[in-house]
């Protein structure tokens, strides 16, 4: 059986790969790449302008070696490599120097989702030119080079209206430059199963002008925030919270912040959990028999009843964002919680994925 062949950039701890393994439909990685929140020092021209002064061939190695030099770990690229066949010679740390013409007619489906940057200089032509300088440029750069037969481009809505919405034309424009049967589509967490309220933008394109695509419409309901939570005597006492935080969740004025669970969550984000923010989870006190959480943990009364107020745990925000429970966690707590953060909804892609495949040749 022909396995599917995936590429992906801004790849995070792959949210389509994930998909495919849920849905059973077999792949193989071509290559992925992500940073890890890390930065190098240099501008992309002077690192261009090193490699061609110095005719650097290994250009792979050499960027590797760069950030190798910053001395930051890349919990991103741990995370992929614990949970995905992949290898060092399909992995590349910055989207800016992968040369997708090595790559042509080799990718069926590319992914990704650039962060969403003001675009300085706006060209008439809205072309493909224009957007250098911003990490768009790069993915589109790609789909030009790589020439897949279908790419999806995510981000966040707000990508529609930014910059009084020429930052959305700007890129309109670029795809329709690629040459591709394009359609977009807002796609919100909650009609898929999810009981998260949380909206992205998706942008498909097909390199055969003549595929008819609809985005799926979704159900309209999702499971209980309960089938997404462990059992609470079986969570270790450091994700409850002391005296300082119990009363920081509990203020009415940080409900914009943080707030007790209710039917649904508020979006999770890289910045979940730490310093109070984000979905917590009271808990009666009848309700727990673990020792160690009764000594460590601040007692205290929420609307009425006394009980202790613990975070979401790492395995429950990835429920939360559709992943399996044999996905594997391997890096640090608050890392656990960027990545689920930053990833898209697998049941989202899920259901994108299998209309792509749908209509597939």
């Amino acid at each position: 059986m022909h396995k599917l062949k995936l590429a992906t950039v801004f790849s995070g701890i792959g949210s389509v790969e994930h998909a495919l393994i849920k849905q059973s439909i077999p792949f193989e990685t071509v290559f992925a790449c992500d940073s890890g929140e890390r930065y190098l020092n240099q501008t992309e021209s002077e690192i261009k302008d090193d490699i061609h002064l110095n005719q650097i061939r290994d250009v792979k190695k050499h960027i590797n070696n760069l950030y190798n030099k910053e001395r930051k770990p890349n919990y991103v690229r741990e995370t992929y490599f614990a949970n995905y066949d992949i290898d060092d010679s399909r992995w590349y740390d910055d989207i800016r120097f992968i040369d997708g013409n090595k790559y042509i007619n080799q990718v069926d489906l590319f992914v990704g989702g650039s962060p969403c940057q003001s675009f300085s200089i706006m060209g008439k032509r809205a072309g493909l030119d224009d957007t250098r300088g911003t990490l768009f440029y790069h993915f589109a750069r790609l789909v030009n080079e790589i020439k897949p037969e279908v790419f999806i481009f995510e981000n966040v809505p707000g990508m529609l209206t930014h910059d009084y919405g020429n930052t959305w034309d700007v890129i309109k424009g670029v795809f329709k430059q690629l040459d591709y049967n394009i359609k977009f589509e807002v796609m919100d967490a909650i009609d898929f199963g999810i009981p998260q309220r949380r909206k992205r933008l998706f942008v498909v394109g097909f390199r055969d002008k003549s595929i008819e695509f609809e985005f799926p419409k979704g159900q309209q309901n999702f499971e209980p925030i309960t089938t997404f939570l462990e059992e609470n005597n079986e969570i270790e006492s450091h994700f409850y919270l002391g005296k300082k935080g119990f009363e920081f969740v509990t203020n009415p004025k940080y409900k914009n912040r943080a707030k007790i669970l209710g039917d649904t969550i508020r979006t999770q984000k890289a910045n979940q959990q730490f310093n109070w923010n984000g979905d917590f989870v009271f808990v009666p006190t009848a309700s727990i028999t673990n020792d160690q959480v009764k000594r460590r943990a601040y007692e205290g009364i929420y609307n009425n009843q006394h009980g202790y107020i613990r975070q979401l745990t790492n395995r429950e925000c990835l429920n939360l964002m559709g992943y399996s429970s044999n996905f594997k966690i391997v890096v640090p707590k608050m890392q656990a919680y960027r990545q689920a953060g930053n990833s898209i909804v697998v049941n989202v892609m899920e259901a994108l994925i299998n209309e792509i495949m749908k209509v597939m040749k």
